[in-house]
């Protein structure tokens, strides 16, 4: 799976470009993350991915293919989307919340192949207790990872995840991320992910792709080409040390302020 964007630039009507002169190329399989402070613009390139979004110039390619001539549906059965959070509010059971992911396969049909993927994928996420919940009974955290398995019961070649473990306990954050890598590796399979953990970016991923303002890719590369003092200070703004641990680079954050900038700041009047 590979996905191109040519000399991609995106705006919002009215307003300023998000993203300019994009050129990048994505190659699975593998686990890719996308970090970069906010705004810079990590939604809305993924979201051009699958044509939730188009390009007022330039182009999007799947596989050598420009999105602009597949349908969604053509888009949907090569790239799967999970979206940040969810706004979902039904009465569904988390098993038929999960079989959703299944439909552009079964055509509205539910087979025994779906339900044993479906059986898989709540397996794989510790849900299976969940399975006959209500979806509308669930913690935030748990509807994370019932949205994630809907995704995951897609079988695409390609997975997009908009910040996976927004929602999640520590002990879930890792587990999820070291399953997407798992998942890439064993089933050849070419995972985005958008994360906002950069240690669990450098730790995870194999190739990192950095955003900053306005709009550009800064860096890409291994998380040890990227994950450097200099790059986090230029594309955050915010001084660091790096060192290695276990064989990937960890950041250590310094202070944004100094003891005299905080008091100054949290003063009584």
């Amino acid at each position: 799976m590979e996905i191109e964007f040519k000399d991609v630039t995106f705006g919002y009507h009215g307003g300023r470009n998000v993203l300019e002169d994009i050129n990048l190329k994505i190659e699975g399989p593998g686990l890719v993350c996308i970090i970069g402070p906010n705004g810079v613009g990590k939604s809305t390139l993924v979201k051009m991915i699958n044509k939730l979004l188009k390009p007022v110039k330039g182009e999007v390619l799947i596989d050598g293919r420009s999105t602009e001539e597949m349908t969604h549906k053509d888009i949907a059965e090569q790239v799967g989307f999970v979206p940040a959070g969810t706004m979902d509010v039904f009465s569904m059971t988390v098993i038929d919340t999960v079989l959703i992911g299944r439909h552009n396969k079964s055509k509205w049909k539910t087979t025994q192949t779906d339900l044993e993927v479906v059986h898989r994928v709540l397996d794989m996420l510790d849900l299976k207790d969940l399975a006959m919940r209500g979806f509308n009974e669930l913690s935030a955290g748990q509807h994370q990872r019932v949205a994630l398995a809907r995704g995951l019961a897609m079988e695409t070649p390609a997975i997009i995840l908009d910040e996976p473990t927004s929602n999640l306990d520590v002990k879930h954050q890792v587990y999820v991320t070291e399953l997407l890598r798992a998942i890439a590796v064993q089933q050849k399979k070419l995972v985005i992910m958008i994360c906002h953990d950069l240690n669990i970016a450098a730790r995870y991923s194999h190739q990192i792709i950095v955003l900053k303002e306005p709009g550009m890719v800064y860096k890409v590369g291994t998380p040890s080409e990227v994950m450097t003092e200099e790059a986090i200070r230029e594309v955050y703004g915010i001084d660091c040390t790096v060192i290695q641990f276990d064989g990937s680079p960890h950041v250590i954050l310094k202070s944004a302020f100094d003891d005299d900038d905080v008091s100054d700041l949290v003063e009584v009047q």
